[in-house]
C-alpha cells in the first residue's frame, strides 16, 4: 500500500514521479531556442516581438518564455531567452540562447545554421551530419513547426534562415562531452520533449520508489525502467503498459533494481539508449555521463563475441560514439544490440540476486529504433 504525505493521488509515471519528488523542471536549450526563434520570426514578419512567447512542445505542453534581448534591423531579427534548468545541476542553466532569423530563398525551407556558441559536428557517430550544426533533430523539427505555424498565420512562405547562438557557449562546452565527441565551437541543442527533468539528486531516487511502490498497489505484475521519454514510449508500444507501471528512472538503473530487489514485481523491462544500456552491460549502475562512460574496449569483446573480425573489432573500439559502434556491427551483420541487452540484463538480475523478477532489456537509437533486445 501508498502511503500519502499530502493530499494529492497518487499517481505512477513520469508526471507522478516528477510530483512526488518535489523538484521542479526546466526547458531544455532546444526549447529556448525554439522559443527565441517564434519570436524573432513573428517580429521579422510583424514588427513586434511577442513577450512572453508562447510555443508548442512536442508532446503538447504550451509554455510561455519571457524574452531577455530582441533586436530588429532590415532584413532579419534576433531574439534571446534566458534557460531555466530547474532543479537539475545542468551547466547551461542561465545561459542565454538566441535565435537570429532571415528570410531565405524562395523554396528552401528552413536553413539552420550554428552562431558563436554553438557547436559543427566535425565526426561521424552522431544524429547529424559532419559538417551540421550541432542542433539536434528534435529541436530543428520543433522549430520547423513553429516557423510554419507563424508563417501560415501571416501567409509568409517559411523560407528562413535561422542561426542559433549561446553567449560564452564554447566556454561553458568545456564542461561537457562535445569536444570528445568532435563538436567543436561550443554547445549542442538538446531535447527530446523540450522539458528537463530533474535527475540528479536523492529526491529523484525517492521518487523512483514512489514509481515502483504506485504501480504495486495498482496491482501491476509488469513495470519498465525507462531512461528517457523515447524508451517510454517503446516500452508502451511492445508491451501495452499503462502510465502507472513506467518508471522514469534516469540514469539511476541502481535504484529500481535496488528498489525492485526488496519490493519485488514480477517483471521488468529495462528500455533505453544503446550507450546508456552498454553502461548497464559493463557492470555501472549508474549512467550519467559525469559518472560512467562507455567502454569502447568492451564493446569490441562483445563485438567479437558476436563474430566480428578483428578489422571491425578495432573499429568498433576506435568509433566516436556508441551509436557508431552498433551501426558498423549492424552493416556487418554482428548482433552488437543484443549483446549488449543481454550483457544488461545480467547485471540487473546479478543486483535482483534471485528475486522473483523476471527481466527483458531493450535498447534503442537516437530515432527510437529498436537496435537490441535480451529476455
Amino acid at each position: 500500500m501508498v502511503e500519502q504525505t499530502d493530499n494529492t493521488e497518487a499517481v505512477g509515471g513520469r508526471a507522478g514521479q516528477l510530483r512526488s519528488s518535489g523538484l521542479r523542471h526546466g526547458w531544455t536549450t532546444g526549447a529556448c531556442a525554439t522559443a527565441a526563434a517564434a519570436a524573432a520570426y513573428t517580429a521579422l514578419l510583424g514588427g513586434e516581438f511577442p513577450d512572453p512567447v508562447r510555443i508548442t512542445l512536442p508532446k503538447g505542453q504550451q509554455p510561455e518564455f519571457a524574452l531577455a534581448v530582441e533586436e530588429l534591423t532590415e532584413g532579419q531579427a534576433m531574439a534571446g531567452v534566458v534557460k531555466d534548468a530547474g532543479d537539475d545541476p545542468d551547466v547551461t542553466h542561465g545561459a542565454l540562447i538566441r535565435s537570429t532569423v532571415r528570410l531565405g530563398a524562395p523554396g528552401t525551407g528552413v536553413v539552420f545554421r550554428a552562431g558563436p556558441g554553438v557547436g559543427t559536428v566535425t565526426k561521424a557517430g552522431l544524429p547529424l551530419a559532419v559538417g551540421e550544426p550541432a542542433i539536434n533533430p528534435v529541436p530543428r523539427q520543433m522549430i520547423r513547426d513553429t516557423v510554419a505555424e507563424i508563417a501560415a498565420a501571416h501567409g509568409a512562405s517559411g523560407d528562413v534562415e535561422v542561426t542559433v547562438s549561446v553567449d560564452n557557449g564554447e566556454e561553458i562546452a568545456r564542461s561537457t562531452w562535445n569536444p570528445r565527441l568532435g563538436i567543436l565551437g561550443g554547445l549542442s541543442i538538446l531535447g527530446t520533449t523540450g522539458i528537463v527533468v530533474p535527475y540528479s539528486c536523492s529526491a529523484w531516487i525517492d521518487s523512483i520508489r514512489r514509481g515502483v511502490d504506485v504501480a504495486r498497489a495498482a496491482g501491476r505484475t509488469h513495470v519498465a525502467g525507462c531512461t528517457g521519454s523515447t524508451s517510454e514510449k517503446i516500452a508502451v508500444a511492445v508491451h501495452g503498459l499503462p502510465e502507472d507501471a513506467l518508471l522514469d528512472m534516469g540514469d539511476f538503473a541502481g535504484a529500481v533494481l535496488k528498489y525492485l530487489k526488496r519490493h519485488p514485481v514480477p517483471r521488468l523491462t529495462i528500455a533505453g539508449g544503446f550507450a546508456k544500456l552498454s553502461k548497464l552491460a559493463a557492470g555501472h549502475l549508474d549512467l550519467h555521463s559525469a559518472r560512467s562512460q562507455v567502454d569502447k574496449g568492451y564493446l569490441a569483446d562483445l563485438a567479437r563475441v558476436g563474430g566480428a573480425d578483428e578489422a571491425l573489432a578495432e573499429a568498433v573500439a576506435g568509433a566516436n560514439t556508441g551509436l557508431q559502434a552498433v551501426q558498423l556491427c549492424r552493416a556487418a551483420g554482428v548482433p552488437l544490440g543484443d549483446l549488449v541487452a543481454e550483457a544488461a540484463r545480467q547485471t540487473a538480475l546479478g543486483v535482483l540476486k534471485g528475486s522473483p523478477v523476471a527481466v527483458d532489456v531493450i535498447c534503442i537509437d537516437r530515432a527510437g529504433t529498436i537496435v537490441g533486445r535480451a529476455g
